[in-house]
């Protein structure tokens, strides 16, 4: 498909420079209608006044999409259960919601008839990959154009001069020297001081989360409530679940919950420095591994935690619409029905104590672990057990150790042979 034959793209807005310009360079060199498209998954004042942005820099119109709940309960939640982390700390904050815009950036593209998709991420970064596998999962008759893949603007003094030139308002010329993500579940923070991770992270960059030299001197206590692996209640109160993690965001902030300072492989072959602010999220990972120790059996957890990685890989590689991540998603919720119970955590400057947790679906049994009974576990069971579960090692150790000067013998399976 020609430049010419498109007619109508909807483009994936944030209102910051970059998607600004997008919208004239898209009509100057596609000659489209541009609909702008924002996702609301919890950027907070960063949506004030999109829509005059939008209008001003040429589009048509801008759709405005809430998805903070679906956001929680479709995608995070989801993650949540798996247990996925991505290269042991990175709680996949990004890789959770780009699917979920591109998703929605799809049916919109459906309500108002749109023959093209665009996005504003850069050829050397994860989202393009995120957005446009999800685009080939879900429809993938619909025109792709990545403008950072195919334009000269190269920095952002370009783009400043392509806004000037387009008439493109520009509220201002100054940029922090991070660059950041936001959504519900984290922010992240790349960029500036963070592009040589030698050097201490500046205590003004962070935004969610209070330093753990400067938070309250006493712990607060936290009681997070699980239905089939699902938070359902903090501190016995119910709430939805932007609602619930809005409230641990706030709880764990002031107490320095959540911050990750990461070097990261990237999806596209390079590796990259990046801060997060997870301080909810922190919290509900530490609350459910602590259920799930209580209810699940040794093997369930032990496998959990295999494909945990393989989950993680997928959501931050874009593979969200795929099978295998879609079949690793059933067999989690398989395990989570016992994953029903409380989970009680101290926050202290920084840390996560757990506490108690009890379910009455627990497997922990008092009267099988305690040392003075023994009419629910004869010690002395554990004889024939040891000698059972030790019988390939003792069998390895005979092959090879002599006795009284004399190599073991080996065994004769002659005598079995038929005549």
């Amino acid at each position: 498909m020609s430049k010419k034959e498109v007619k109508k793209v909807v483009l994936a807005y944030s209102g910051g420079l970059d998607t600004s310009v997008i919208v004239p360079w898209l009509k100057e060199n596609y000659g489209c209608e541009v609909i702008c498209f924002c996702a609301d998954v919890g950027q907070a004042e960063e949506l004030d006044g999109l829509e005059e942005k939008a209008l001003a820099s040429g589009a048509s119109q801008l759709i405005i999409h809430d998805m903070k709940e679906e956001f929680v309960e479709e995608y995070i939640y989801p993650t949540l259960k798996a247990g996925a982390v991505y290269e042991r700390k990175y709680l996949l904050g990004t890789s959770m919601a780009r699917p979920l815009i591109a998703k929605h950036m799809i049916d919109v593209a459906h309500e108002v008839g749109a023959d093209a998709l665009s996005h504003g991420a850069t050829g050397k970064g994860n989202d393009q990959v995120r957005f446009e596998l999800t685009f080939a999962a879900l429809d993938p008759r619909l025109q792709v154009i990545a403008p950072w893949r195919e334009w000269d603007i190269r920095s952002r003094e370009d783009a400043i001069a392509y806004a000037k030139a387009h008439n493109v308002p520009v509220t201002a010329t100054e940029k922090s020297i991070y660059s950041r993500d936001r959504n519900l579940w984290h922010l992240s923070h790349e960029g500036g001081l963070l592009e040589d991770p030698w050097n201490e992270p500046e205590e003004s960059m962070y935004l969610l989360t209070a330093s753990p030299e400067n938070a309250p001197d006493s712990p607060a206590y936290v009681d997070i409530t699980f239905e089939s692996g699902t938070p359902v209640a903090v501190n016995g109160e119910s709430y939805t679940p932007a609602q619930l993690l809005m409230k641990l965001n706030a709880i764990g902030g002031a107490h320095g919950i959540g911050r990750v300072d990461l070097v990261e492989g990237r999806l596209v072959g390079m590796k990259s420095h990046g801060v997060y602010e997870t301080p909810g999220g922190t919290i509900l990972y530490a609350a459910h591994r602590e259920l799930e120790s209580l209810v699940l059996d040794r093997q369930t957890i032990q496998y959990k935690d295999t494909i945990a990685l393989k989950y993680a890989e997928l959501v931050y590689d874009g593979m969200w619409f795929s099978p295998l991540r879609e079949s690793l998603a059933a067999f989690v919720d398989a395990t989570q029905g016992p994953v029903t119970g409380e989970v009680k955590l101290k926050l202290y400057k920084g840390n996560i104590i757990p506490v108690g947790r009890k379910s009455k679906l627990s497997l922990y049994r008092e009267d099988f672990a305690t040392f003075g009974q023994e009419d629910v576990y004869d010690q002395s069971d554990a004889k024939g057990f040891i000698n059972l579960f030790g019988l390939p090692l003792k069998v390895r150790a005979m092959n090879g150790l002599p006795v009284s000067g004399i190599k073991m013998p080996k065994p004769d399976y002659s005598r079995f042979k038929r005549d």
